[in-house]
């Protein structure tokens, strides 16, 4: 089932998520759920806030965005209750874009190397590191079980340039080709 991504401005976005046990109800449906979601949006990563649930749960997918006979360099992995425990080597600019906030895009200094601890869908606990573009999209699903939008990163100047369009978002005065709940409709 396709769910609506939160748009931003909704408090959800902005909460810090709570862990999650075995237990945690429909899991396996809300697992299956959120990559349809997340696909159909044609996202690399989705975050549990972006589809209105504060806890500590996303998923990547970078294996999509990989050439014909690399993708195995790419990731397709849940996180379930992660820690970032390090991030390492030289920061560098990407340019980022997050399905609650469409169509606005921005450079994102991020480390180039992290290491992180999590849970996979069994709750079988991992501790990996990863770099490049894999550890971009981990960092910016993480900073969604943070509280932290990729917008909060950008440059001042870029900040005061998206203001009035993140704006728009907030009350929803923009459309999109995927379901989206904003907190001004």
């Amino acid at each position: 089932m396709i769910l609506p991504i939160y748009g931003y401005g909704h408090p959800v976005l902005k909460k810090v998520g709570e862990e999650i046990t075995p237990d945690y109800p429909e899991l396996e449906s809300l697992l299956e759920n959120m990559w349809d979601t997340m696909y159909q949006a044609e996202g690399v990563g989705l975050a549990a806030p972006q589809i209105g649930r504060a806890i500590r749960l996303f998923l990547v997918d970078t294996k999509q965005t990989k050439e014909e006979g690399k993708e195995e360099e790419g990731i397709k992995k849940v996180f379930i209750n992660a820690q970032i425990l390090e991030e390492t080597g030289k920061s560098w600019a990407y340019e980022e874009g997050c399905l609650s906030i469409p169509h606005i895009r921005g450079d994102v200094d991020r480390q180039a190397k992290i290491t992180i601890r999590y849970q996979d869908e069994n709750f079988e606990t991992h501790e990996e590191t990863y770099e490049g573009i894999n550890a971009r999209v981990i960092q910016h699903e993480y900073d969604h079980i943070e509280g932290v939008l990729f917008t909060e990163l950008l440059k001042p100047v870029k900040r005061q340039l998206v203001r009035r369009k993140l704006e728009k978002i907030r009350k929803g005065a923009i459309s999109v080709s995927y379901k989206m709940k904003f907190i001004g409709k």
